[in-house]
């Protein structure tokens, strides 16, 4: 495959999703997991959980993930191209969306939307946990503590990294111990 197509793949592949990010980038993770692992073959299952891993742990957008995929298919190109497809469509479209929003507000027209689009978001973030939980690598031990960390993540104020820590150690000792 030329550059050039990588090029257009990239953008093909990203500007669509860009719009569909109802609820934030997360909603899209499973959708860019299919894309680039199953339809396009650009990386493994492995190597799609370390760039969302790298993402996650860096400072900025979440949406990282995007550009890491990027520059692994196509290069400094490819990420260049592949953040603004997925940041450019909907820049532009938040723009409009924000000034009619603001105009309209309190219509029931925009209530009803907003009340319709969260239940599609809450499934578009569960899809989104489903495919990283299947990529997890660890078995039943590694999905536990996830599931784990995220009750203690929702209910408490336990700081997440102490949790990733204490996480890492309960795997470490049972994987010594057995």
């Amino acid at each position: 495959m030329s550059s050039t197509s990588r090029y257009a793949a990239l953008a093909a592949l990203f500007a669509p999703l860009s719009i569909a990010t109802i609820g934030g980038g997360q909603t899209i993770i499973a959708d860019i997991q299919r894309q680039v692992v199953d339809v396009h073959h650009w990386m493994t299952t492995d190597q799609f959980m370390n760039d969302f891993a790298i993402a996650r742990m860096a400072p900025g957008p979440g949406s990282l993930l995007a550009t890491l995929i990027g520059w692994q298919v196509a290069g400094l190109w490819g990420a260049v191209i592949a953040t603004l497809a997925l940041f450019g469509p909907t820049a532009f479209l938040i723009y409009d969306v924000a000034h009619m929003w603001r105009r309209h507000q309190g219509a029931r027209w925009q209530i009803a939307l907003e009340t319709g689009l969260r239940p599609v978001a809450a499934g578009m973030l569960l899809a989104s946990v489903y495919v990283l939980l299947q990529g997890l690598d660890g078995g039943w031990l590694a999905r536990v503590l996830a599931a784990i960390s995220t009750v203690c993540v929702m209910r408490t104020r336990i700081n997440a990294l102490l949790l990733i820590a204490a996480g890492a150690a309960i795997f470490v000792a049972v994987r010594v111990v057995f």
